[in-house]
């Protein structure tokens, strides 16, 4: 397995994943929305999204997706994990870990300081995983969402 950071010519391979991904938490397709969303964040710079390949067939297996952030209280850089999707015949053969492994080289490359990362209070593979690669639970915030459309 290789992982690759992409870029906008690989729209073709993540798309179909970040679809999927949006299905698993019960949104609809959009494939059309979701590729020039995919492409906005791209292009501007907006998300840093890595993809896991074979390397005999080339094939995705999975992605995941960084945002940039900045903290005022440390002064430091930050990187918000806002997706991470594995393709079920890749499942159990630690591409998530790879993934996110990958990452936090990049990261630390490009000196950021904390990465973060939410999931459902229901999902104990994924807080098993996080765990599993260093996270830990923020006990001194507690973080609040509003819906603005």
């Amino acid at each position: 397995m290789r992982i690759i950071q992409a870029d906008v010519d690989r729209l073709d391979e993540i798309t179909p994943l970040f679809i999927k991904y949006r299905e698993y938490y019960g949104q609809l397709p959009k494939p059309e929305a979701s590729r020039r969303f995919l492409e906005a964040r791209l292009i501007h710079e907006q998300a840093i999204i890595l993809i896991a390949e074979d390397e005999d067939t080339g094939k995705a297996m999975g992605f995941c997706q960084f945002i940039p952030s900045f903290s005022a209280l440390t002064l430091s850089a930050a990187w918000v994990l806002k997706g991470i999707y594995v393709t079920e015949e890749a499942r159990r053969q630690l591409v998530a870990d790879r993934l996110i492994n990958h990452a936090k080289e990049l990261a630390k490359a490009a000196g950021v300081d904390r990465m973060t990362v939410m999931t459902g209070e229901d999902n104990m593979a994924a807080q098993s995983l996080y765990r599993s690669l260093g996270f830990s639970n923020d006990h001194d915030f507690m973080y609040f969402a509003l819906k603005l459309s």
